[in-house]
């Protein structure tokens, strides 16, 4: 019997850090501003995390006061507590 391998970004906090590198990569627009289908693009088609974690990791940030999601659904924005975990 073949077993599944575990998925890298199963865990929300891991998804979410993964998505927090993506987004500190990329050289924010206006007032901060990182576009979502930079991160959404890099974490679905590059490290292949499915829909699902990656919402998962999205709202683990955002519940964390990591990052900030506009209402539009077309950026988001680090906040302090972000930021700080790169600094």
């Amino acid at each position: 019997m073949k077993y599944a391998e575990p998925r890298p970004y199963a865990d929300p906090e891991k998804a979410a850090r993964r998505l927090l590198e993506h987004a500190n990569a990329f050289e924010p627009i206006q007032d901060g501003r990182i576009y979502i289908e930079v991160i959404n693009g890099k974490m679905l088609f590059g490290d292949k995390a499915t829909a699902a974690e990656y919402w998962a990791g999205l709202q683990f940030a955002i519940s964390h006061g990591w990052l900030e999601y506009h209402e539009s659904g077309t950026f988001v924005k680090f906040t302090p507590a972000g930021a700080d975990l790169f600094a």
